[in-house]
């Protein structure tokens, strides 16, 4: 009986400690000042991608999400992060709203 309940200890111990290892989908707000917002017309994403910690490419700027739906004025950004496997593969992606 102490053996089954030193068991299930360490494994909730483990899972607490390791939410968001195995998969995580996240989106934040980039802006400090949420009280007027307006999001805008277009939108445009860019986004970099990493794997086994050994490889990573793309562009996540605010540039080349700006240049990817084709704005001229920047109204609210946002960060989206997205991981696999205590990051095996990630990406984050810049997403920003405007005119």
């Amino acid at each position: 009986m102490r053996t089954r309940t030193v068991v299930a200890a360490l494994a909730l111990s483990f899972s607490l400690a390791s939410s968001g290892c195995v998969y995580a989908d996240v989106t934040a707000p980039l802006d400090t000042d949420l009280n007027q917002t307006t999001l805008g017309d277009k939108q445009g994403e860019s986004s970099a991608h990493s794997v086994l910690w050994l490889v990573a490419w793309g562009d996540a700027g605010t540039k080349a999400a700006a240049e990817d739906g084709g704005l001229q004025t920047i109204n609210h950004a946002d960060q989206k992060f997205f991981s696999l496997l205590w990051g095996l593969y990630s990406r984050s992606t810049t997403v920003v709203y405007g005119q």
